[in-house]
């Protein structure tokens, strides 16, 4: 009996570590709030730390976008602006643009998920020199322009979704704060494009015709090519018209929350009715480590706040310093846990909103969905994954300091 009883302590952890391994933000978030309820112990005072708004509206959105995306609606948009493009170059600067678009109202990680496998299935039809010298810089600056792209609305990514929340800002003023770095993230990637594409000048004459009769190929394949990145990416064609119709008046109910027109519990309710009723299948594919994450933080910085030494310590810390210590704590603990950790030490709020989005650039774990690029394409060990990390890591840090230098010429 004592056998059997550690051969199933030795099974469950080794079911815990493949969690903990997975989700390894999620489980980080919940040891740091099981720890801080050992100093603050669990009282009703805990209700008051989650906000709800966020997570119903979190919920919603990733349910209206995954509900969407099971239609094949993104692949097929991403597949026919690949056909549309000529040559090599004209294929990623697609690809680029695509990311960076799409990213603004379907979210960072949406449009990797979508975009990544596209751009696999074309590469996969082009000659080895031209994958060779361009997979990992495509896949790399799409990457880039997903988590600028994204910084441009309050639901492009989940960070913008709780700080726009949390404060009293406008949709203008939101733009106002956030626009110039968009306008400028855009400029340096088409110069990253032109500059990659004068270096390899031969492998872009070589690859153009290829590039060029393949992409029509990637487009009806790029579905396919997406299956395994998500349930959606199956089918060449758009299907069931009238329940993509029906998501599309549910976002258009959610951006009504978001604008702080509607009160949360009616798209949460509306949602969560169309679902249960006429497409269940949709309900699982929402990311619930997300909102299990901003779950435990909320609980974890809210004990953060009731002790007085380390309340007085960080805000110390942040005053007068809250880009840069957004910038640098999403380095090592990604932007969204920094944006919840630090939104409860500082009123800056829209010094968090520049500093946790520059901040998704940097090292892989400054913006999570960073790992779904990474993960794509390392995934069938066509790709070094030393060379990925290492152009990727290089890239990120060049961007990353042209943008915190325009932050020093405009300010916040």
């Amino acid at each position: 009996m004592w056998g059997i009883y550690e051969f199933e302590v030795l099974i469950a952890m080794q079911k815990f570590i493949k969690f903990a391994k997975d989700e390894t933000v999620l489980s980080i978030a919940v040891i740091l709030a099981v720890l801080s309820a050992i100093f603050v112990p669990v009282d009703s005072s805990y209700l008051q730390y989650v906000d709800f708004r966020t997570l119903a509206l979190l919920f919603c959105l990733m349910t209206v976008i995954a509900g969407v995306r099971r239609r094949g609606v993104f692949s097929v948009i991403a597949g026919r602006l690949v056909a549309g493009s000529s040559g090599i170059a004209g294929t990623v600067t697609v690809l680029i643009l695509a990311a960076f678009f799409l990213s603004m109202l379907i979210t960072n990680d949406v449009s990797l998920i979508t975009l990544v496998p596209l751009t696999l299935n074309c590469f996969d039809q082009m000659s080895e020199n031209t994958r060779k010298n361009w997979l990992i810089p495509a896949v790399v600056l799409e990457t880039i322009a997903a988590n600028l792209g994204s910084m441009a609305t309050p639901i492009g990514n989940p960070q913008n979704l709780y700080l726009y929340g949390l404060s009293n800002l406008s949709f203008f003023e939101f733009l106002r704060i956030i626009l110039p770095y968009s306008i400028v993230s855009l400029f340096l990637l088409m110069v990253w494009i032109r500059v990659h594409q004068s270096r390899h000048k031969n492998a872009d004459a070589s690859g153009g015709a290829s590039a060029g009769s393949s992409t029509s190929v990637a487009a009806a394949g790029g579905a396919s090519a997406g299956s395994n990145a998500s349930a959606a990416a199956g089918s060449e064609t758009v299907t069931e018209p009238k329940i993509i119709g029906a998501y599309l008046v549910l976002f258009l109910l959610c951006l009504t929350t978001v604008a702080r027109i509607a009160p949360w519990p009616v798209p949460l309710g509306a949602v969560l009715l169309f679902v249960l009723l006429a497409d269940r299948n949709t309900i699982r594919e929402v990311d619930y480590s997300l909102l299990g994450t901003f779950l435990a933080l909320f609980i974890f910085i809210g004990n953060l706040g009731r002790i007085s030494s380390f309340r007085s310590a960080l805000s110390s810390i942040l005053t007068g310093h809250e880009v840069f210590t957004a910038i640098g704590a999403s380095q090592v603990m990604s932007n969204v846990p920094a944006a919840i950790l630090l939104s409860g030490f500082t009123d800056k709020i829209d010094a968090l909103i520049i500093g946790t989005n520059l901040g998704g650039l940097g090292t892989m774990i400054a913006s999570m969905a960073s790992l779904i690029s990474y993960k794509l394409i390392t995934k069938g060990g066509n790709v070094s994954k030393g060379r990925y990390l290492q152009y990727f890591t290089a890239a990120n840090c060049a961007f990353l300091v042209c943008l915190i230098a325009l932050y020093l010429v405009i300010g916040d």
